[in-house]
């Protein structure tokens, strides 16, 4: 029974460990410096996670994904900036995000925006981006390279 709990203690950890390399932080300075430090780009996420079917979809169909996992955790630093109906978020978070909506100038959900630790835009989705982790990961490569 000790062995049966510790391998599932094992497997806890490592699944923690392992969803904590791909999670989206929520605090753009904070994933600001660490994308400096690490020397990557950061995406970020507009999203409408508990109320929006597009950006539903595009969690399920991509950022889910392995091959988007892995190719994120080499070369980007993610950000959600969600504006949910039902899900709980501080007042803080909140007003964050309602002042990164205005200065990126969201108009619609999903909208990922692709920028340098500076801040600089490279590139900017409105809407459902359609072909899974292939396409993104693409049209993020097309975009570094300009």
């Amino acid at each position: 029974m000790k062995k049966v709990l510790s391998a599932l203690f094992v497997c806890g950890v490592a699944g923690a460990l392992l969803a904590a390399d791909s999670s989206w932080m929520t605090s753009l300075p904070d994933a600001k410096a660490k994308a400096e430090k690490e020397q990557k780009l950061l995406l970020l996420d507009f999203t409408g996670s508990d109320w929006c079917g597009w950006c539903k979809k595009l969690d399920a169909e991509t950022f889910s994904k392995s091959e988007f996992i892995d190719y994120a955790k080499k070369k980007l630093v993610l950000v959600e900036v969600d504006f949910p109906n039902q899900k709980p978020q501080t007042d803080e978070l909140k007003a964050a995000n309602k002042a990164l909506g205005a200065k990126y100038e969201i108009t619609g959900y999903p909208t990922l925006v692709l920028m340098k630790p500076d801040g600089t835009v490279v590139w900017k989705q409105v809407g459902y981006l359609e072909g899974g982790p292939s396409a993104l990961i693409a049209k993020l490569d097309e975009a570094k390279a300009k």
